[in-house]
């Protein structure tokens, strides 16, 4: 978010349309081509990313000036704000849905190519979902990303959730912060991360090898399946190995957000120890 001006007081706006509006309530849908957001991080971190567009601000006057205050930061008179009661809040969003006094209408994220994602890597982590359709497992799985410098998450356009406000509250700003690469055909991608130095490693219960030994030295990409189904059969032959976690025999399997934030905790200290 932008800072105030330490001689003027004043901030360059955040993007957004003309126009401000005070009362009234929402449909409970955003508009065409637009994504809603709900919780503190989720909206701040879409506010402070530059290449987010933002359209529509809804918050309690509490929630909106803790916001400001904590960032030193001022809203642009650009951006519509619309201060309303938790209970109105609550009608913009998911049923249930912890609003924590904020929701923001904005346009989403544009595509990102993995050939740029695959050039500007520089060795570091890929984390790779096979049909991963839960909003809460994608959005903690960018969490765990951002947490440890992964250079992008990749998924199946057509086997993965939409940008969605249960996948930003659950990726706590991550979904602001590590770029999501969408392709057409997941086993195609495995090939140009390998042709670009990669070391695929699939995570799977029934893999013949036990994770971490099964890490190489060099530049990982992850790849992780659906709870239960695990990784479908091409998908894991285009691995150059695939592992499984060493857990306990009374726990069939472990979530697959949870399993990622091992994964990735194993990539990241792997040689601390020698």
């Amino acid at each position: 978010m932008p800072k105030r001006d330490e001689n003027t007081g004043r901030s360059k706006p955040m993007r957004g349309r003309a126009g401000r509006m005070q009362g009234g309530r929402g449909s409970g849908r955003a508009s065409t081509g637009a994504v809603r957001l709900w919780g503190r991080h989720a909206v701040e971190a879409a506010l402070t990313n530059p290449a987010r567009v933002a359209k529509k601000l809804w918050g309690t006057r509490e929630a909106i000036q803790a916001l400001l205050d904590d960032n030193d930061a001022d809203l642009p008179p650009t951006l519509p704000v619309e201060y309303a009661q938790a209970l109105d809040l609550a009608r913009l969003v998911a049923r249930d849905a912890p609003h924590q006094g904020l929701v923001l209408e904005c346009l989403a994220l544009d595509d990102v190519a993995l050939p740029d994602i695959l050039e500007e890597a520089e060795g570091r982590t890929l984390v790779i979902l096979d049909s991963v359709t839960d909003p809460h497992n994608v959005g903690a799985i960018l969490r765990s990303c951002a947490a440890f410098d992964v250079a992008a998450l990749i998924t199946q356009d057509r086997n993965a959730p939409p940008e969605s406000g249960t996948l930003a509250k659950s990726a706590s700003g991550a979904l602001e912060v590590v770029p999501w690469v969408r392709v057409v055909n997941l086993a195609r991608a495995l090939e140009q991360i390998a042709e670009a130095g990669y070391w695929r490693i699939g995570l799977d219960g029934d893999g013949s090898a036990v994770f971490p030994s099964a890490l190489p030295a060099g530049p990982v990409a992850l790849v992780l399946g659906a709870e239960g189904e695990g990784l479908r059969h091409n998908v894991a032959q285009h691995c150059d190995s695939v592992a499984r976690l060493p857990i306990a025999s009374a726990v069939e399997s472990l979530n697959v957000s949870n399993a990622a934030a091992i994964a990735l905790y194993a990539v990241a200290t792997r040689g601390e120890a020698a």
